[in-house]
């Protein structure tokens, strides 16, 4: 001990003055690494309780008032409530619904940034060539919140009363008949489409940037029929305004009770076509926070409250498991990616 001692104190100056240095160096920098690492420490035990413990987003990919934003914030309420916590609904509108599931689809899949979209997410792969996203592979799918049909509406000055008549008249005329949608691959685009692949009439479809004006342009006769959505035509068929031929559902509305489906009215057993809206997360996120986001907007689907906001906006509440709702999607995808290349709107 005394030679250990001895040999410190025999030590060159310069030698103990860098032990020293060297000593200050470590202690230093152990100390700016520790300090470094506390926000990461701080962030960790934020995001290490129990889900969510900070709001939580859901993006709208369009404009405010449309369908998707009434489910978007009908949805948040509900799940405010069971959690506790903000639920914000936020809008990222643009090419065809794709800015916003872009955005979804590249977020942190921690459930805290989720998408409502709908049929678009089964039709754009074929009507975009460069898609920023997968709809498949980038996505969790947690459940279907409604889906909705289309009546097939004519203008008053329209010689037919009912879809057969309608049929006949655009066989005798080829090319005269075109329709309005508030853009390609939306449901009431894929509508038209279908109709003219099962009966093989030649209807020439109208992209809008949205209803309003595909709309006016329906009732001022621009337009001779159209594929609109229930809640739309509901009111301009109780008026007059236009007849309501077929809705393109598998089975009748309650709302149009009187209108047969595009299968009755023509005789044909496989037209069905409704476009969905359904909830998503991004891919990878954690299979326990699917599910709780599951369970808890399946409990919401069943409030009277929300049932009602949803079918006065034109839906039916749908609801199910997030394996049914991924099912569905996979269904429509494939489904309607071989009616738009049949139909030639299919960009591939």
């Amino acid at each position: 001990m005394r030679r250990a001692l001895n040999s410190h104190l025999l030590r060159h100056p310069r030698q103990t003055s860098n032990h020293q240095a060297r000593r200050h160096f470590l202690s230093t920098l152990a100390c700016a690494l520790a300090s470094a690492a506390l926000p990461k420490m701080a962030l960790s035990q934020q995001n290490a309780g129990p889900y969510p413990n900070r709001p939580v987003r859901i993006i709208v990919p369009a404009t405010p008032g449309g369908t998707s934003d009434i489910f978007a914030r009908a949805i948040a309420q509900k799940l405010q409530e069971a959690f506790g916590k903000p639920v914000i609904v936020e809008y990222k509108a643009g090419a065809g619904t794709n800015i916003g599931s872009d955005y979804v689809a590249k977020a942190a899949p921690d459930g805290y940034t989720l998408l409502i979209n709908g049929i678009t997410l089964a039709t754009n792969p074929s009507l975009y060539a460069n898609m920023p996203f997968n709809p498949a592979k980038d996505f969790a799918p947690i459940i279907e919140v409604a889906e909705m049909l289309n009546v097939v509406t004519v203008h008053p000055g329209i010689a037919a009363n009912s879809l057969k008549e309608l049929v006949e008249l655009i066989k005798k005329d080829p090319g005269k008949f075109n329709y309005g949608t508030p853009g390609a691959g939306s449901s009431g685009h894929l509508s038209g489409e279908l109709l003219a692949l099962k009966t093989g009439v030649k209807i020439t479809h109208v992209a809008y940037q949205g209803n309003a004006q595909a709309t006016t342009d329906h009732l001022g006769g621009t337009l001779q029929m159209g594929f609109v959505n229930l809640p739309v035509a509901l009111q301009f068929v109780k008026n007059g305004k236009l007849k309501a031929l077929a809705v393109t559902s598998a089975k009748r509305s309650s709302l149009l009770p009187d209108v047969p489906t595009v299968a009755e009215a023509l005789g044909i057993a496989d037209y069905e076509l409704t476009g969905w809206f359904g909830l998503l997360a991004p891919a990878r996120t954690p299979p326990e926070i699917v599910a709780r986001l599951q369970e808890e907007t399946s409990r919401a689907l069943k409030d009277p409250a929300l049932v009602e906001t949803i079918r006065v906006a034109g839906g039916e509440v749908v609801g199910g498991s997030s394996s049914q709702f991924d099912a569905r999607m996979k269904r429509d995808t494939e489904r309607l990616t071989e009616v738009l290349r049949l139909s030639g709107a299919a960009v591939k």
